[in-house]
């Protein structure tokens, strides 16, 4: 006890201020640094962390539907070139789908359409929800499409009321017997199909190029789509006929692309 009543603190004992270092005196065992599982020692003893790979997930692709009549396969012919054409875009796939028959087999038997190709399955209306985008394909009637593409149209009553397809992008393409058949008209009297249902209509315009000029031979298709003449039914599809309909699944998969960035 000293003379002011105070307590002499103990020459062998540390004030309890200073029971742990500072950092400047360096770690006491209370700042030991916290083991890190992911940490890893190096031969120098220096502790680096752990480099984390990281796994890039891919968005899954767009789709585009490629949905047709075909009853003698002249349809069927742009149809399978315009999927060529749709997944020559990076990040797009395409789906061919047949609308259903209306007709009964005696019938088709008679008018001696071909089998059709077993691996093409029939689409629902339910379907086409799926889809970023279409490419719809049918011969005329009249200048108009065929009885079988509009009963299916007639059959998306659901998705209209939904408006399941509204700002979706859709295309047609067409197929006609003769020069004045309705290559553009076949194609124009469609578009109030798309519009009840909000959708939007991409017609190729003059993006084809030259192709689109010329006139040393017969060919189907228009600005508002690609085409083929079937004549009697005997005519085939002719190379700028199908080259017309791969350009027009390019064309329309790039818009989809780009319709569907942020």
């Amino acid at each position: 006890m000293g003379k002011g009543g105070g307590c002499v603190p103990s020459k062998k004992k540390k004030p309890s201020s200073l029971a742990t270092t500072t950092a400047a005196d360096g770690p006491g065992t209370d700042d030991a640094p916290i083991p890190i599982e992911d940490d890893r020692t190096t031969t120098t003893g220096t502790t680096t962390p752990a480099i984390t790979a990281r796994t890039t997930i891919s968005p899954p692709p767009l789709k585009i539907f490629v949905v047709f009549y075909s009853m003698y396969g002249h349809v069927e012919s742009l149809a399978k070139r315009m999927k060529k054409g749709a997944e020559g875009v990076e990040g797009v796939e395409a789906k061919l789908y047949r609308v259903p028959e209306t007709l009964s087999q005696e019938v088709v038997e008679q008018m001696k359409a071909p089998a059709k190709d077993s691996e093409i399955p029939e689409i629902t209306a339910a379907e086409l929800a799926e889809a970023d985008g279409f490419l719809f394909g049918f011969p005329t009637r009249y200048g108009c499409m065929a009885a079988q593409m509009k009963a299916f149209f007639d059959s998306t009553g659901q998705l209209w009321k939904e408006q399941t397809l509204a700002g979706k992008p859709a295309g047609f393409f067409v197929s006609t017997g003769t020069q004045g058949g309705g290559q553009e008209t076949t194609a124009w009297t469609a578009i109030t199909q798309l519009v009840h249902h909000g959708m939007l209509f991409v017609p190729i315009g003059y993006t084809f190029g030259a192709g689109m000029f010329k006139m040393d031979s017969i060919r189907g298709g228009s600005p508002y789509g690609a085409g083929v003449f079937a004549g009697d039914g005997s005519r085939e599809a002719t190379e700028t006929e199908l080259a017309l309909a791969e350009h027009q699944g390019n064309y329309m998969a790039a818009i989809v692309k780009r319709l569907a960035q942020p």
